[in-house]
């Protein structure tokens, strides 16, 4: 971070600059955001640190031994468990010396790491030695050599009771579950207690971490079709907006249907005992419910905003001339993308640290236990709200540069002769003065959360006491929450350019750039709304087709993981990726209604006031304008051709 003084704008690029400020220094501004965004992130890597030392992501997916050695890996060696630190790189499953009556809660029953489950049933010692010998899988205690089995006089308490049942791998933690039908009932039943008393922010990791390869395709498929979306809007006509908005409601449609035919399926599976399985019905349910209501309004008004395509499209063809003089604007949001891929990757890895993050102690006979530390929810609290602050500070750098670089074309007089590398400028300007601005419109939109986050929490709370009344009220609060966040989002879109334009800081820019839209929102404002609910479909585009991606990787992969959280990180992700890509064409627009609303009042078109606005932005304004009125003159004949008539009683 840094913050370069102040600096005098030269008399050159001063005659470039609009009158809008009377100031001719620009200067760092919000410096103590700065510096709280500092502390901040020094509280980060403080956690960071913490995560990495105490905790062991591997434990939670792969399993491990009772002597602290993770299933599948290479391990470090425990203080007084003589039997820790071995290499376990070809032993990824785990097996349970007495399968067919133990507690695992208390872990009574010796766990071991082996490389095969035995497949028959194994009634003789000599048996189990036969099998370690041809398999390679000793299901002894490491210290007790496989040609010993017969003869050592602790094969009771070193070995497997007898006899064997055959088992097979399980996909929670890899165990060895028996497939002896008496055996195997018991075993479920501890084995179901156990997942169900799994604390429910584990069951989460334990999804991620067995879907993560899905996780990590889906996000590029969230890439390639944001990139479609990006072309098709870069070159974009009636024929391509007639396919995709056909595309969009067939997907909608699809995803929708995929969804309650899913949460019908599940409910009427009668072999779901696991609270996994009953997290991922209500999640279902919850989704097809918010698809639907989704879909329904999209339908509605995209019949309602039918007419006004060709407006639309106009608008994307002065967006498109903008991007022709910089192409380097369409690569903008690969960057910030692939800054937020390597923020998440960090903050996954952090979170599932934290997850696993516990004192180990040596208890009787060497073996090993791991109890949870105080004090890691408001860890893990502290970084969720890294995450959310980070990633809309990532997003605002975006916005402001590729703003700044509009502002500089825009304010341009000499339109054959664009500005040399504003896109370098405008970052330079940005990590030079503006990051403060940055890092508090990044906040405020946090901010705007919380009171929603608390309110769902209550909601949950009081869910047993809810009635029609209590909700009704909370869908309007919700409703509310979401409007407030939308409007604060815009407004701290048009403060950021308002803050390259002016330099000043953030509040300041604010208050400037909502009046001056206020000013100018008769000219403006409809044709925005329309730009912006086309963007907002590109994005509905992306999502909806990751998510029905999703829907058929998940749901083949049921088994004890909530693998409907997984989902809904990939629909965030999926919403961050094409917010990040389509954000080009809504920042470019939204700093050119801006460029226009002073334009506007500052100059008269004059020979000496010219106006700095192209041809085709003029031309399509004054189209919209002239709809405008129109459509008041027909509302004003109508108001005067009114006949009031006389009651007759």
């Amino acid at each position: 971070m840094a913050c370069w003084g102040e600096y005098r704008v030269s008399e050159d690029e001063n005659s470039r600059q609009r009158q809008w400020r009377p100031q001719i220094y620009r200067k760092c501004t919000d410096i103590p955001w700065l510096i709280l965004f500092f502390l901040f992130w020094s509280g980060l890597m403080f956690i960071t640190g913490y995560a990495i030392m105490a905790g062991a992501a591997e434990r939670l997916i792969f399993g491990y031994d009772s002597y602290g050695n993770v299933c599948g890996r290479k391990n470090t060696p425990v203080r007084d468990a003589p039997l820790s630190g071995q290499d376990m790189t070809d032993k990824k499953h785990i097996f349970f010396l007495n399968s067919c009556s133990m507690d695992i809660r208390n872990r009574s029953s010796i766990a071991l790491c082996v490389s095969s489950c035995p497949q028959e049933q194994l009634n003789t010692l000599e048996d189990v030695q036969t099998f370690a010998k041809n398999s390679g899988s000793y299901l002894c205690v490491y210290d007790l050599n496989y040609t010993d089995y017969t003869q050592n006089t602790k094969t009771a308490e070193l070995c497997p009771s007898l006899p064997v049942p055959p088992s097979k791998s399980f996909p929670l933690f890899n165990r060895c579950v028996p497939q002896n039908p008496d055996c195997y009932s018991r075993f479920a039943s501890v084995l179901i207690n156990v997942v169900n008393e799994v604390d429910f922010f584990h069951r989460i990791l334990s999804g991620i971490m067995a879907g993560k390869d899905s996780i990590i395709g889906l996000s590029f498929l969230a890439v390639v079709l944001s990139v479609i979306v990006v072309l098709i809007f870069r070159y974009i006509t009636i024929l391509l907006v007639h396919i995709f908005i056909t595309l969009i409601v067939f997907g909608l449609l699809f995803v929708s249907g995929v969804l309650w035919w899913l949460y019908y399926d599940h409910l009427n599976d009668p072999s779901i005992e696991l609270e996994t399985e009953k997290e991922n019905v209500k999640f279902l349910l919850g989704f097809a419910i918010v698809a639907t209501v989704i879909t329904v309004l999209l339908l509605v008004l995209m019949l309602m905003f039918r007419k006004r395509i060709q407006l639309t499209i106009q608008l994307f063809w002065v967006a498109g001339k903008t991007i022709s003089q910089v192409p380097l604007l369409l690569l903008q949001p690969l960057w910030t993308f692939i800054i937020l891929i390597c923020f998440w990757v960090f903050w996954v890895t952090v979170l599932l640290s934290l997850g696993t993050a516990g004192s180990v102690q040596v208890v009787s006979e060497g073996q090993v236990e791991y109890k949870s530390l105080s004090g890691i929810r408001y860890m893990w609290w502290y970084h969720l709200v890294g995450l959310i602050w980070t990633s809309e500070f990532i997003l605002a750098c975006q916005q402001m540069v590729i703003a700044g670089a509009v502002v500089t074309l825009y304010f341009n007089r000499d339109k054959t002769k664009p500005p040399s590398h504003p896109i370098l400028a405008s970052i330079s300007i940005l990590f030079c003065y503006h990051q403060g601005s940055a890092i508090k419109g990044s906040f405020l939109l946090w901010l705007t959360r919380i009171p929603r986050i608390i309110f769902m929490y209550l909601k949950n709370l009081l869910k047993a006491k809810e009635n029609g009344c209590t909700r009704y009220m909370s869908k309007c609060c919700c409703c509310c929450f979401w409007c407030l966040e939308k409007y604060l989002r815009y407004l701290t879109q048009n403060a950021y350019t308002a803050t390259v334009i002016n330099g000043t800081n953030f509040s300041t820019s604010a208050k400037e750039a909502f009046h001056m839209l206020s000013r100018n929102s008769r000219n403006v404002a409809s044709l925005n709304c329309f730009g912006d609910f086309l963007i907002f479909l590109g994005m509905v585009f992306v999502v909806c087709f990751t998510v029905f991606g999703g829907l058929m990787a998940f749901n083949y992969h049921r088994e004890l993981h909530v693998w409907v959280v997984p989902l809904l990180l990939v629909a965030f992700f999926a919403y961050i990726v094409a917010h990040s890509f389509l954000s080009v064409f809504e920042v470019i627009i939204d700093a050119l209604f801006l460029c226009y609303a002073i334009d506007m009042e500052t100059n008269d078109g004059s020979s000496e006031k010219p106006y700095f606005m192209d041809q085709d932005l003029m031309n399509l304004l004054d189209e919209t304008n002239k709809e405008i009125k129109g459509r008041e003159k027909n509302t004003q004949k109508q108001e005067d051709g009114t006949e009031l008539k006389p009651i007759i009683l």
